[in-house]
């Protein structure tokens, strides 16, 4: 408890130098938050930024985010991902920050980058759904089909009425010559979308 009770402490003289440091009190960043949103809200991104711009410090894991998302919205990808990467630099563990990065990078079409960071986000979180999803299907369209299995596997594992999951790891399966195992997941992908090309395309193939 006494080695609690220090930590405590420790972290409340951070976080009150912190807050001296940045020369601002919380109402202020609350206030531009707030005000942030109600702009977004009206779709004006550039008030929005602009709100955020005047509390901006670099060092503010969470302007750093926000901006993340507003420049996304206003369709400046490479601002973007400028600031989603300084909100990662802050919060070496931040999966939100990452699934950030990949929207504005996938838009710029650098796919290199965006699995790179899909695998990064699974050595942070290594049953994430999306994460393993999304990198089960770059395998999978690279035609490394026993490997794709593998994360697609957990998806279906965790979500096993998931369309999206069922139907691509049924295809994976029929690459893999599995086609009973494949006829399973096609049949279940049906159930949540009756009359689905691609499940019933796939079953079709199972025959």
């Amino acid at each position: 408890m006494e080695i609690l009770r220090k930590s405590i402490i420790a972290i409340s003289a951070i976080l009150v130098f912190v807050s001296q440091a940045s020369g601002q009190s919380s109402e202020e960043i609350q206030k531009a938050f707030k005000a942030s949103y109600a702009n977004e809200y009206k779709a004006n991104y550039t008030a929005a930024i602009a709100d955020l711009q005047k509390v901006y410090k670099a060092d503010n894991y969470e302007c750093n985010l926000r901006l993340g998302w507003l420049q996304y919205e206003a369709k400046q990808y490479q601002l973007s991902m400028d600031y989603y990467q300084k909100a990662m630099d802050l919060k070496k563990y931040s999966v939100e920050a990452r699934f950030g990065y990949i929207k504005p990078a996938a838009e710029l079409k650098k796919y290199d980058k965006v699995y790179d960071i899909y695998e990064d986000i699974l050595k942070i979180d290594p049953y994430n759904s999306s994460a393993n999803y999304w990198v089960g299907l770059s395998y999978y369209n690279a035609k490394k089909y026993d490997i794709a299995v593998k994360y697609l596997e957990l998806v279906v594992n965790m979500y096993p009425f998931d369309y999206d999951a069922n139907v691509l790891l049924g295809w994976t399966y029929l690459s893999l010559g599995r086609a009973a195992d494949a006829r399973v997941l096609f049949n279940l992908a049906l159930c949540n979308r009756p009359a689905d090309a691609s499940a019933t395309e796939g079953l079709g193939k199972c025959k």
